[in-house]
């Protein structure tokens, strides 16, 4: 037989007994919508948890903190060779230490006559390609120019607001909140275009020429506050490590400072290039000596937790789908029967076996199907409604006493492999369960089944 004939007969026996097939039907539409918007539920669960996470930090950074010595006592020490090291791990974006000098103690200056004055403690040194691989947006300027000077700094969104008016006894410093209006007013100079003086302060008898040092320095851009990369895109100010060590190496010499036991830096941060390899190369920097933080700690628990949860809930719509195959099945084995003569027939005339096993399975397949493609836009209409009428879910977390709220998302996501898979699936399940029916018809004997009533 032709397909398009075995296409034709499948209808027409799926046609000629409506009621049944419908009933068949609507057993596959509840099993698959069940499956879809359980799972959809859980990845809606997974999504809110992914926001809370993203609001706390980076998911792919890994943060390192050097305390001197590690487990077994030794002393270590987190230095560029280090850290050349660690760059070269797969999978590793980018490493460089976040250094905040210890013995450096300097005021930084703007505007005519050194007007403007703030405490320059807020900078942190980092190697110059890594801010733009680390994420740092910029709201001015460019990451090729940023550090491409001599005490180039590129400051936070708002550090312009910490420097204060020497000239002014009260309100000497403008505040970046906005007024009953919604307007935010303006800093008393333009970042951008202003010269600085960067000049330290005296420490002791031992440095009454201490001020006499002083670095011309320039604001090449000026970061995007984003609190979940850290105070410094905000308040803060990024410098060249070079510049800032050479800045401290000056003033402890004019000062006569003598350093303690040098241990390199005491803090460090890697990007990584995916989520999947955090954990590995976490390990791997632990194995160095070296203490780590990282989103891996709280993600990869929540993330098991998660998929339990999505596990339960498509099993839950797993049973719904079973009882639809135990449906599928008794409606093929009815038909059997009431199709024996004309399974006989088919025979006689030359029909072959492998023809008659066709029909029987292509009608159980199309019921899965028909069943899968209904049951998946039942889904989508449910999800709709649950995010519609503002079911969201907004999870929160007590983490080391610091409270996350994270940003309210979908209770219910259907992704096109979750369609693509439950449609694929209710199509199987018709054809596994109309598996036994198919052969039982074609055991079936020609001459009985003729004289059958």
């Amino acid at each position: 037989m032709k397909t398009s004939d075995l296409i034709t007969m499948c209808l027409r026996n799926l046609a000629r007994r409506k009621v049944r097939t419908l009933l068949t039907v609507i057993g596959v539409v509840v099993g698959t919508c069940a499956i879809v918007v359980m799972i959809s539920i859980g990845i809606g669960m997974k999504a809110s948890q992914d926001a809370m996470l993203a609001e706390m930090g980076d998911l792919t950074v890994i943060e390192i903190y050097n305390y001197g010595s590690s487990k077994d006592g030794k002393l270590l020490a987190l230095t560029d060779e280090v850290m050349s090291q660690i760059q070269a791990m797969p999978n590793v974006v980018v490493a460089t230490p976040f250094y905040q000098p210890n013995y450096l103690q300097a005021n930084i200056y703007t505007g005519r006559n050194d007007r403007y004055q703030n405490y320059f403690y807020n900078v942190v040194g980092v190697y110059p390609e890594a801010l733009p691989l680390l994420g740092y947006e910029l709201i001015e300027g460019s990451f090729e120019d940023a550090f491409s000077e001599p005490y180039s700094i590129v400051m936070g969104q708002y550090a312009a607001y910490n420097f204060r008016d020497t000239k002014r006894k009260n309100n000497n410093r403008v505040d970046p909140y906005p007024d009953e209006n919604g307007n935010i007013a303006d800093p008393f100079f333009d970042p951008l275009t202003s010269k600085y003086v960067i000049q330290p302060e005296n420490q002791g008898d031992a440095a009454s020429s201490a001020r006499k040092v002083e670095y011309k320095a320039a604001v090449t851009a000026i970061l995007k506050e984003d609190w979940g990369r850290g105070y410094e895109t905000s308040r803060g100010m990024f410098m060249n490590i070079a510049d800032l060590k050479k800045m401290e190496e000056d003033y402890m010499k004019v000062n006569k400072i003598k350093a303690s036991d040098d241990t390199g830096y005491t803090q460090a941060k890697v990007k990584v290039s995916d989520i999947q390899y955090v954990g590995e190369i976490e390990q791997a920097i632990q194995d160095m000596g070296f203490e780590t933080y990282s989103m891996e700690t709280i993600r990869k628990p929540m993330e098991e937790q998660a998929n339990k949860q999505q596990m339960i809930l498509g099993s839950l719509g797993a049973i719904s789908l079973f009882v639809a195959a135990i449906g599928i099945t008794n409606t093929m084995v009815m038909s059997i029967y009431e199709r024996t003569r004309e399974i006989g027939i088919m025979k006689v005339v030359g029909c072959f076996v492998r023809d008659i096993r066709t029909i029987f399975l292509m009608e159980a397949g199309a019921i899965g199907f028909l069943g899968g493609v209904i049951g998946i836009a039942l889904s989508y209409f449910l999800s709709f409604l649950m995010n519609y009428f503002g079911l969201s879910f907004s999870m929160s977390s007590d983490i080391y006493g610091m409270g996350a709220q994270g940003a309210g998302t979908a209770v219910s996501i259907i992704p096109l492999w979750l369609v693509g898979a439950a449609l694929v699936f209710s199509t199987c399940v018709g054809l596994l369960s109309g598996f036994y029916p198919a052969n039982r018809a074609v055991k079936i004997s020609a001459l009985t089944a003729i004289k059958q009533d």
